[in-house]
C-alpha cells in the first residue's frame, strides 16, 4: 500500500476528515472528531496506528511480530502501530483500519452513530 492508497482509504470511511494537530507531517484521520488512525505519510517504513480490542491486540503482534508493535505513543493495550509498505497483506491492513474505523464509531453516542447511518 502506497500513502497515497492509505490515505484514500481512511478518507474513504463515512465523515472521515484528515487533520494535523500534532504537526504538519502527522496525517491524523478522525470520525466525528474522534481518532481512528494515525500516520506520518511521508516516512519509511510507512506505519499506521490503529484501534484494536487489546485481546486481538495481543494476538496480532504475536502473530505478526515486528510488523505489528505496541501503538507507538498510543495507550499500548489498545493501540497497535501496523507497518504499511511491509510484508503484511494489502488486505490484512484494510481491514485493521476498518475494524480502528467501527470500534471509535462504536465508542460514539448513539445520536451521532444514526447520523453516519443516514445517506
Amino acid at each position: 500500500m502506497t500513502p497515497q492508497q492509505l490515505r484514500a482509504f481512511c478518507l474513504s470511511f463515512n465523515a472521515t476528515v484528515e487533520d494535523f494537530p500534532f504537526n504538519p507531517e502527522t496525517s491524523v484521520f478522525k470520525v466525528l472528531g474522534k481518532l481512528f488512525a494515525l500516520t506520518n505519510l511521508g516516512a519509511r517504513p510507512l506505519t499506521v496506528n490503529t484501534k484494536c480490542d487489546p485481546e486481538d491486540a495481543i494476538r496480532l503482534r504475536g502473530e505478526y511480530e515486528g510488523l505489528i508493535i505496541p501503538g507507538y505513543h498510543m495507550n499500548k493495550r489498545h493501540w497497535n502501530t501496523v507497518t504499511v509498505d511491509g510484508e503484511l497483506p494489502e488486505r490484512l491492513v484494510r481491514e485493521l483500519i476498518e475494524d480502528s474505523y467501527d470500534l471509535v464509531v462504536a465508542g460514539l453516542p448513539r445520536a451521532e452513530r444514526l447520523r453516519l447511518d443516514r445517506p
